[in-house]
């Protein structure tokens, strides 16, 4: 009888422990964070040169617009010598075509793009896939396919440093899709992400995007799609389509 009842005592001082245990203890979920881990080696700014640095656009063979697009900054086109859409597109600066600014701005453009392109670090971050939900530091990150800000928003945090520097290397395509936006924290600025694209990017109906996109060929906007940075394509076009873009 005695053997019982201590059998019986131990049996419940377990399930109480064990039922402590469980209820201290952080669930797997609450473990898991979408903050990328702070990289320790600090990036210094990609240099644009001064031509491209006075660009909110920049194209290789055209640019087209359709509605009514709004640009604040200069936009440049080189060798190619078709912008068109301006009006109904309003461009607050001053449009260069094949002139010494915007052919200046091609040689400082792929000087920017390999400088970012050739980026090393020992602890650089690799991304894949959606963006979506994430919130990157100050760094170095690398994708060997396409990004993606979907299913989600992206943040960068510059942990109170203004001059902090992104980098992010896409060995093809960026794309936002529709509604998506890039959101600053902590001090960050759209003029120190840099997105080196190794193909094209499309920006969604409506999305919302933060950086200097260099892309190696095209760039298109769709109905209503903003970007605070530069949009520059080496080779291709720009395409516009009742848009804001602000230079930083």
């Amino acid at each position: 009888m005695k053997r019982n009842t201590l059998l019986t005592t131990l049996a419940l001082a377990v399930v109480v422990f064990f039922a402590h245990c469980k209820k201290d203890s952080p669930s797997p979920s609450s473990g898991t964070t979408n903050v990328i881990t702070t990289q320790t080696t600090t990036q210094p700014s990609v240099s644009l040169g001064y031509s491209a640095s006075t660009l909110a656009v920049l194209a290789g063979t055209s640019v087209t617009n359709t509605g009514a697009t709004t640009i604040t900054g200069d936009m440049g086109l080189s060798p190619g010598t078709s912008i068109g859409g301006f009006p109904p597109g309003i461009l607050n600066g001053t449009k260069h075509i094949n002139d010494t600014t915007a052919n200046n701005a091609k040689a400082d453009l792929m000087l920017a793009y390999n400088d970012a392109a050739g980026r090393t670090s020992t602890d650089i971050v690799t991304l894949s896939g959606n963006l979506g939900g994430l919130t990157l530091t100050p760094g170095l990150y690398k994708s060997t396919s396409s990004l993606a800000v979907s299913s989600g928003d992206l943040t960068f945090d510059a942990k109170g440093n203004a001059n902090a520097v992104f980098i992010i290397q896409i060995a093809s395509t960026l794309t936002a899709t529709s509604g998506r936006q890039v959101i600053l924290s902590g001090g960050a600025q759209a003029s120190h992400i840099f997105w080196q694209v190794g193909s094209s990017a499309t920006f969604g109906t409506t999305s919302v995007f933060k950086g200097i996109v260099m892309a190696m060929q095209s760039i298109t906007f769709e109905t209503g799609a903003t970007l605070d940075g530069k949009a520059l394509a080496r080779t291709g076009t720009v395409i516009l389509a009742g848009n804001t873009i602000v230079k930083q």
